[in-house]
């Protein structure tokens, strides 16, 4: 993939950001700023290794998309940025991954959380590339990000080879914390291809 290429794929997640920054305000009724510091390709290993190793327990939404440039996606939040959300959206400010078990109003929650950045991302993708993308109903996941990740693509024979990250960064306004989040955009054969056509842009670009 040329320079040029990860520059559109970057700017797209921008807007993207800035959807989901967006729903996110409105949800939290607080202003949230969002950026995303780069977009880079990654092998499934390299996947892994930047959601934090193949071990480590974290939260994940994965929706599959479906139309004229299937693929998947993924956003993994680690356990203590998953709680922020949990805490901010729910009544359940002493809800904790280490009590088992989990009430469903707070999976519910953070599932949509992930359902609506998610959405974003897809929309900003599909008004850019004018292609018709459909997501699939979000599934949550509270396990290892190895066993998250593999558990996916088996169940889809994913026969691709590279993921897009797409680093996200939360902030709210006023205060110094962040929460960084990562999406990985997993495109199935030829979509790829098929994206970067609808936008014009080659490979030798």
């Amino acid at each position: 993939m040329s320079t040029f290429q990860l520059s559109v794929l970057q700017e797209i997640g921008n807007i993207g950001s800035g959807n989901a920054a967006t729903a996110l305000s409105t949800l939290l009724q607080r202003k949230i700023d969002m950026k995303v510091p780069s977009v880079r390709v990654l092998s499934f290993e390299e996947m892994m290794e930047a959601a934090g190793g193949s071990e480590m327990v974290a939260a994940s939404v994965f929706l599959r998309l479906e139309g004229e440039a299937p693929g998947s996606m993924f956003f993994i939040l680690p356990l203590k940025q998953a709680e922020f959300f949990i805490h901010e959206v729910t009544d359940e400010v002493n809800f904790s991954f280490t009590n088992p078990p989990y009430s469903e109003i707070a999976l519910s929650a953070l599932q949509e959380v992930g359902n609506i950045l998610s959405g974003s991302y897809l929309s900003a993708l599909s008004d850019f590339t004018g292609l018709t993308l459909l997501p699939s109903v979000p599934s949550l996941s509270i396990d290892m990000v190895g066993a998250t990740i593999s558990y996916g693509l088996i169940e889809l024979s994913q026969t691709g080879d590279l993921a897009i990250l797409i680093d996200t960064v939360l902030t709210e306004s006023g205060t110094n914390e962040a929460i960084q989040g990562h999406f990985f955009l997993l495109p199935d054969p030829d979509s790829l291809d098929i994206m970067f056509t609808s936008l014009g842009v080659s490979g030798n670009e």
